[in-house]
């Protein structure tokens, strides 16, 4: 079994790879944006407006919290999720950064 050398990476490398992780897949995005769009939401909301299972928009909510783009609040039997705001500043500040020094470089 193949072993993974995150620790050939610098830790900002790693960073932005895991922030990268949170846009990797469409309904991720979708719950973001309507995080965005709502200040706010309940997972039921979500579960309500995106074509997926409540199981499945669980296991995406738990990646986005993982990485910290999002924050869960618990009031139960609910859990309100919302945008985590100094995590979303640096993935904008690193994606254009990334980006920024990339379009610099270009020999082509």
């Amino acid at each position: 079994m193949g072993v993974t050398k995150t620790e050939l990476f610098t830790d900002e490398q790693t960073r932005l790879a895991d922030l990268a992780k949170a846009f990797a897949h469409p309904a991720r995005v979708a719950i973001l944006q309507m995080l965005a769009q709502k200040k706010a939401c309940v997972c039921g909301d979500l579960v309500d407006e995106l074509p997926l299972a409540q199981a499945t928009v669980s296991q995406h909510l738990k990646e986005l919290k993982r990485i910290g783009i999002i924050r869960g609040d618990i009031d139960p039997p609910r859990v309100c999720y919302c945008i985590n705001e100094p995590v979303w500043n640096e993935a904008r500040h690193a994606f254009g950064d990334l980006l920024d020094s990339l379009i610099s470089t270009s020999c082509c």
